[in-house]
C-alpha cells in the first residue's frame, strides 16, 4: 500500500516531468556526409546560433557513406524526441530515390519538416578563353563545333552532373560527359580546354572568376545572386527549365511533436534572419533560407518532378 503522502506527491510529480521545456539537454544533429564538407560547415554555422538562442549545445554528428544515404536513414530511425534532429541534402531526398533501386528511408513519409537550411546556387561556366559572353552565343559556339562538347562532373548523379546534362539536351548540344572527384579536378580541365563548360557549384568557382580565368555565364535559381548582381538567371538567359539547385533543409523523424517542430523552426527562421549571417553565409557561397515545415514541403513536393525529368534525361542508371 502506498503511504498516504506519496500517494498525494504522485500526481504533482507527472505534471512536471510533463512540462519540461525542450530542450532541457543537448540536441545531436546528424549529417550524412564528412566534417569539412558545405552542409558541415553550414550545419555548424546554424548550430552555433541555436545553441546562443535556446542556451543547449547543439552537437553535430557525421553519418556519412553511401551518397548520404547512412546519414539520412540515421535521422529517421532515431528516437522522435526532438533530442536527435538533422541537416539532409535535397540529393537524398529528390534524387537518390531515382538513382537506388532500394533505399533504407521513405523520402516522403518518413520525416517530420522542420526549415529550408540554405540555397547553393550552380553556375554555368565556361572558359574565359573561349569567344562567348552569354549562354545564348555558348550554344551558338557549341553546336558550330563538329566534335560536340565535353562538360565536366564531381560524379554521376550529383545536381552538377544532372544540370549539364539538362542544358546539353535542351540546347541541343552533342555533349560527352566527364567525370571528376570534385571542382578541384573540373577547374584545370576547364583552363586547359580539356572541357568546355560545367554547370557546377558557384562556392568553388567565385575565386577563380575574380581572377578572370573562368567566365560565368548563368546562375541556376530563380532570382540573381546577391554576390554577382550582374550575372543573369538561367530563365533570364533562355534556360527557363534550369532554375533549380543543390540545397539542403532540416529535418526530424516522423513522430516528433509538433511542438518541438514549430519551436525549432521559428528559432532557425529568426536566426537566419540576422543581415550579419546572412552576409557571412552570402561570403561563403551560401544563402540562408528558414522557412516553415508547410514552406519546406511545398518546395519538395513542388521540385521532385523536376529532379526525376533531370535523372532521366541525363541517362544516369539506378544502382
Amino acid at each position: 500500500m502506498i503511504p498516504r503522502r506519496t500517494a498525494l506527491a504522485l500526481p504533482l510529480a507527472a505534471p512536471a516531468l510533463a512540462q519540461s521545456p525542450w530542450p532541457n539537454r543537448p540536441v545531436r544533429v546528424l549529417i550524412g556526409f564528412p566534417p569539412g564538407g558545405s552542409l558541415d560547415v553550414m550545419t555548424r554555422l546554424a548550430c552555433e546560433q541555436l545553441q546562443n538562442r535556446l542556451g543547449q549545445a547543439f552537437v553535430v554528428e557525421s553519418r556519412s557513406g553511401a551518397s548520404g544515404n547512412i546519414g539520412t536513414e540515421a535521422i529517421a530511425r532515431a528516437t522522435p524526441d526532438g533530442y536527435t534532429v538533422g541537416t539532409i541534402s535535397m540529393h537524398n531526398l529528390l534524387i537518390n530515390p531515382h538513382l537506388f533501386t532500394r533505399l533504407p528511408y521513405d523520402a516522403r513519409t518518413d520525416f517530420a519538416w522542420i526549415s529550408q537550411m540554405w540555397d547553393l546556387p550552380n553556375v554555368a561556366v565556361v572558359p574565359a578563353q573561349l569567344p562567348v559572353r552569354t549562354l545564348a552565343e555558348f550554344i551558338t559556339w557549341a553546336r558550330a563545333r563538329p566534335q560536340g562538347v565535353s562538360y565536366g562532373s564531381s560524379g554521376v548523379g550529383t545536381t552538377i552532373h544532372l544540370s549539364g546534362a539538362y542544358l546539353a539536351a535542351q540546347a541541343g548540344l552533342r555533349a560527352e560527359h566527364i567525370s571528376f572527384r570534385g571542382a578541384a579536378q573540373t577547374i584545370p580541365a576547364l583552363l586547359s580546354g580539356d572541357i568546355q563548360f560545367a554547370v557546377d557549384n558557384l562556392a568553388s568557382y567565385v575565386g577563380i572568376i575574380q581572377q578572370g580565368g573562368i567566365r560565368p555565364l548563368a546562375v541556376a535559381l530563380p532570382q540573381r545572386w546577391p554576390a554577382l548582381p550582374d550575372l543573369p538567371t538561367m530563365a533570364e538567359a533562355g534556360m527557363a527549365g534550369l532554375s533549380v539547385g543543390p540545397w539542403h533543409l532540416w529535418a526530424a523523424p516522423r513522430d516528433t511533436p509538433r511542438a518541438i517542430i514549430d519551436r525549432l523552426s521559428s528559432e532557425i527562421r529568426a536566426a537566419f534572419a540576422d543581415p550579419a549571417l546572412q552576409q557571412r553565409a552570402i561570403g561563403m557561397g551560401a544563402r540562408l533560407l528558414g522557412t516553415t515545415p508547410e514552406q519546406l514541403a511545398e518546395r519538395l513536393d513542388r521540385e521532385r518532378p523536376v529532379w526525376a525529368d533531370m535523372v532521366r534525361i541525363s541517362g544516369a542508371q539506378p544502382e
